[in-house]
């Protein structure tokens, strides 16, 4: 999706405290699964093509340790935020004036397993209506109302949901409305605009992106988690051109990879492999062959929805092993670059990927210079069916 129709900032609040998770560190700076939550939350719309700039809202007293969790990701200066919420999301809004986006996504930090899919139909909505976006999920349990220990009524589940974010607006719009709420205390920013007259309509949210509140939401008990491992393997003729894409990275040459997206076969492996591990198919099954969506599309796309995938099942990458096979280009000298191009696209740490390159000495079709092939082995952690 690109970002043709109206530019989209995003405002990530991450000023709390984090009591009820307890502890001298905030909870958006702890670690999920090797990285900083905060910095899962921020790369998931800082990485989404229509969304920039995403500009994050911190308590001050955490300059240092905010810096250090973000390390890598492409953001502008983080602002300070104020006494509670409502003033911190009024600062960030006041903050992206200089950008004069024509819409704003509102995030809390404390939800990292938002996905890519979502952000979509978010991002669709919001710029197909022009008014308040939010996701919703619905409730399951029944709910009671209560006056002390004793119960007093039940709700009408069917009319009831629970908000999620990121929720979006038109800037101008829940600027505006902050600006009148100012004093007052609301829940979240949709109940702000509801205040100021605005429309505010829902998506199907996804009860993958929970809201990190307590210590146990860090981490699925081990007796409740499995591990599986996945294979796969993709190769691809050369034809003229000038340059290969292997692992995301560009590599000069004088022949390119043939394909319906970029032909980056590295990408195409591990995605297999990925596929393999969730027990979600291959690629042929998700990214068809002639398929016209894909046309022309760069194969880190197809990266993301296989780490979306992996967010909807609660999956976690342990490690990623890629292994190119060719005999030209020379590919030892990109091997690092291409091993952070991959975390990147991950998400992950780099411990957790390995890159190898190798020749078969001059025999069969790769040694003739004809193609370039990949295999990739992928492990993950993922909760027990």
């Amino acid at each position: 999706m690109g970002k043709s129709a109206h530019s989209i900032a995003a405002v990530v609040v991450a000023a709390g405290q984090g009591e009820r998770v307890g502890g001298p560190v905030p909870k958006q700076y702890l670690p999920l699964d090797g990285r900083p939550l905060i910095h899962w939350s921020l790369s998931r719309l800082a990485t989404h093509p229509a969304i920039h700039p995403v500009l994050a809202v911190i308590h001050p007293d955490f300059a240092a340790l905010y810096e250090e969790s973000v390390a890598g990701l492409d953001l502008p200066p983080a602002v300070h935020g104020g006494a509670t919420r409502q003033e911190s999301v009024l600062n960030g809004l006041e903050a992206l004036r200089v950008h004069a986006p024509d819409l704003v996504l509102v995030h809390d930090a404390a939800r990292p397993f938002v996905s890519e899919h979502l952000l979509d139909e978010i991002v669709r909505t919001l710029r197909e209506r022009r008014c308040g976006v939010i996701p919703v999920t619905g409730i399951t349990d029944t709910v009671k109302y209560r006056s002390g220990n004793e119960v007093t009524g039940t709700a009408d589940r069917d009319r009831l949901v629970c908000a999620q974010t990121p929720q979006g607006f038109p800037y101008a719009g829940i600027l505006a409305a902050h600006q009148q709420a100012y004093g007052r205390t609301f829940t979240d920013d949709s109940a702000v605009a509801e205040a100021a007259g605005m429309t505010v309509v829902t998506v199907n949210g996804d009860r993958a992106n929970i809201k990190i509140t307590h210590a146990e939401d860090f981490s699925v008990p081990s007796d409740q988690t499995e591990i599986s491992t996945g294979t796969g393997y993709d190769a691809h003729a050369l034809v003229a051109g000038d340059h290969v894409m292997l692992c995301g990275v560009r590599i000069d040459h004088d022949r390119t990879l043939e394909g319906n997206t970029d032909g980056d076969v590295g990408l195409h492996a591990l995605v297999d492999a990925i596929l393999g591990a969730l027990g979600c198919g291959d690629l042929g099954r998700h990214f068809p062959v002639g398929d016209a969506t894909w046309s022309g599309r760069p194969s880190g796309d197809l990266v993301r929805v296989a780490r979306d995938l992996m967010t909807e099942r609660r999956a976690t990458l342990l490690h990623a092993d890629i292994t190119l096979m060719c005999q030209k280009p020379r590919l030892a000298p990109r091997q690092e670059e291409m091993r952070h191009a991959v975390a990147g696209l991950l998400g992950v740490g780099e411990s957790r990927v390995n890159i190898k390159v190798t020749s078969t000495d001059g025999l069969g079709f790769l040694g003739r210079c004809e193609g370039i092939a990949a295999a990739a082995t992928v492990t993950i952690r993922r909760p027990l069916p």
